[in-house]
């Protein structure tokens, strides 16, 4: 039987939770049953990882970028046509906006059988102006004709996607974005040193976030919770991990607000295991979200979040249970809730009893294995010579060819 030929296409391989499933993905799959390829911009700092995956088939392009610029995008949709002519894939799996509507309109021009998308959270949200908001709305629903199925890393994508007529139910399925589970519920000490690097106090209570510094992540919310809880709880720490555009801004708001001894923001890290187990607690402060891997990491290693409810979160914290959740966008919400756990070790302690439980789903090698079978059905169902269908796949997840939506219906998501 001949391998199945799916490419990948990213808009830019920076850190973060899209890119970090992506990866994952295109490193995990059965070689045995697939070739696999993967096109993306030629810059970001993720992209040494993908180079260093000598069996992945690399298309770096130089035009593909976020910005929207016409002439670039041209220029990158070629690209990723002329990849799509080299690698002669049966699937084209598309992620992120801006490669997800060029990778798609090239595979439709490419006459590509199968055409996925995944969904990481929309590219669109209320922080935008109502006519690019609309805009952005307008491109994915054009998109969405020529797009076979969709896998949403939560629920509440799946369902947004359907209210706003992006695609039919049938046409989707929920794959959680997979998490190396074991390697952060193994991280137990590895904390100390991360403390101790970073000129933070064995016993100091440490508030920690995890983000992109960009307007989707809100970092400056972050800032002002430190604000809030400094003078309430001198002897408390935050710690801003992360990078972007924002930079600057957090940086001022930081001096004005006097937390250059309470907050730090050392930049990305690369032992984001050590961060987690360093924490007290960690935070979440986005304006909108697919399904956020850090949340999982979190509570894999043990400490309870406080998130604001946005998007596929409450998918993930159980309010009360492992964490409390707060309405998006309520600063002082998130402040009490906050303040409530660096006061009350023994609620700490409750919520991290429970922070591990029910994660299973969000293992990263059952996200693999249900992409696999999802291909699989969905060649089968184009009638790819060669595709095994879910019988032969030895998949017992695997949907079948006629009904996608079938296996979300049965998981939950």
């Amino acid at each position: 039987m001949s391998r199945l030929r799916v490419l990948h296409a990213i808009t830019m391989l920076e850190l973060g939770g899209a890119q970090r499933n992506t990866l994952d993905t295109v490193a995990g799959l059965d070689r045995r049953r697939f070739e696999v390829a993967l096109a993306c911009a030629d810059t970001g700092e993720l992209l040494a990882e993908a180079r260093a995956l000598a069996d992945v088939r690399r298309f770096e392009l130089p035009h593909l970028r976020r910005e929207v610029r016409p002439v670039a995008d041209l220029r990158a949709l070629g690209e990723l046509r002329r990849a799509i002519r080299a690698f002669a894939p049966a699937i084209v799996h598309t992620h992120s906006s801006k490669a997800g509507i060029l990778g798609r309109l090239a595979a439709r021009l490419e006459r590509v059988p199968v055409v996925a998308h995944s969904i990481h959270g929309f590219g669109f949200g209320p922080h935008q102006a109502a006519p690019v908001r609309a805009a952005y709305v307008a491109a994915e629903r054009l998109a969405s004709r020529w797009t076979t199925a969709f896998v949403a890393v939560s629920r509440a994508n799946r369902d947004e996607g359907v209210r706003r007529g992006l695609f039919r139910a049938e046409q989707a399925e929920v794959i959680r974005s997979g998490v190396d589970l074991r390697r952060f519920r193994s991280a137990a000490g590895a904390g100390a040193a991360l403390r101790e690097e970073l000129g933070i106090p064995p016993a100091a209570p440490l508030v920690v976030q995890v983000a992109c510094f960009k307007p989707q992540k809100a970092p400056e919310r972050f800032v002002a919770l430190a604000a809030a809880l400094a003078p309430r709880f001198p002897a408390a720490r935050f710690l801003l991990v992360g990078d972007g555009e924002l930079r600057p801004r957090l940086e001022r708001l930081r001096a004005a607000a006097g937390l250059e001894q309470h907050l730090a923001m050392p930049g990305w890290r690369r032992d984001v295991p050590a961060v987690y187990d360093a924490a007290t607690l960690v935070t979440l402060t986005s304006r909108f979200e697919g399904l956020p891997r850090v949340l999982v990491e979190s509570l894999a290693c043990g400490v309870p979040v406080v998130a604001m409810a946005v998007d596929g979160v409450g998918e993930v914290v159980r309010d009360g249970e492992n964490g409390y959740l707060v309405a998006p966008g309520d600063g002082e919400a998130m402040a009490e809730r906050v303040g409530r756990l660096l006061a009350d070790p023994a609620l700490r302690s409750r919520l991290a009893a429970h922070a591990g439980e029910g994660l299973d789903e969000f293992d990263r090698d059952a996200m693999v294995r249900r992409q696999e079978a999802l291909y699989e059905a969905l060649a089968a169902r184009a009638g790819i010579a060669g595709a095994a269908g879910p019988a032969s796949g030895g998949d017992a997840t695997a949907a079948p060819p006629a009904a996608i939506s079938d296996v979300a219906g049965r998981t939950g998501g």
